[in-house]
């Protein structure tokens, strides 16, 4: 799926993941409020609350009334695996058959550049 074609939520839902496997936010660190990162992404607050809403949902966020949304323990390593996963099952195939066309062996990479 084409990156503009995804509903903005997903968008903004790759951007959190990212900041979390990254390290930007540890688990048990407090997240950005909706409005801080609504206004950093320019977005609007309520695409936001949809995005924080399904890692909540997914227990990756959890919710401290009248505090602010916080990255639940053991989040960085349940979305490490989900990722690997994906990229295992949704983006390495076309890549490693683009690859075989091409004659690239993991070798000629250079992950240097990457």
């Amino acid at each position: 799926m084409a990156e503009d074609s995804k509903p903005v939520y997903l968008r903004l839902r790759e951007i959190i993941a990212a900041s979390i496997l990254d390290g930007e936010f540890a688990d048990g660190e407090l997240l950005p409020s909706v409005r801080a990162f609504a206004a950093a992404q320019g977005a609007n607050p309520l695409t936001v609350a949809k995005a924080y809403q399904s890692f909540q949902d997914d227990g990756l966020v959890v919710v401290k009334r009248g505090v602010g949304m916080f990255v639940a323990d053991g989040a960085t390593r349940r979305l490490r695996e989900a990722e690997r996963e994906r990229f295992l099952e949704a983006v390495w195939p076309p890549v490693a058959a683009q690859m075989r066309r091409l004659g690239l062996r993991i070798a000629d990479l250079d992950m240097a550049k990457a």
